[in-house]
């Protein structure tokens, strides 16, 4: 998986680093952005296999990055991540298309699982 680069994106700095340590552990790149407008204005020098991005956040949500990747012609899969439970909120974010929509606090496993979906991670 070296060389896999996974970037997430997460104005929670604890769900950030703990989320990047565990893909770095198993065997994953990963580059953290605190904001989505972060992630855009670092431009795509380097292209990952997938995002994983906190909807609920300051400025642009994850649901509005999703909107801005379509439509840049963004093609790499992202996976949703969010505390929030109330069902418009999770409509409008699988309206988007993630791969998946990942509950808030979620385990290793699911993540993988999600993975598997997007990049065919085993």
């Amino acid at each position: 998986m070296g060389g896999q680069l996974i970037s997430v994106i997460d104005d929670d700095e604890s769900a950030l680093l703990t989320l990047a340590a565990l893909l770095r552990s198993i065997g994953f790149d990963t580059k953290i952005f605190r904001s989505a407008e972060e992630y855009i204005d670092a431009g795509s020098a380097e292209s990952p296999c997938c995002i994983i991005v906190d909807i609920q956040m300051p400025g642009m949500s994850g649901i509005a990055l999703k909107r801005w990747l379509d439509s840049n012609g963004n093609s790499a899969p992202v996976i949703m991540t969010t505390a929030l439970t109330e069902q418009r909120v999770w409509d409008q974010a699988l309206a988007t298309g993630p791969v998946c929509l990942l509950k808030k606090p979620f385990d290793a496993d699911e993540l993988l699982c999600c993975l598997s979906k997007a990049i065919g991670f085993e």
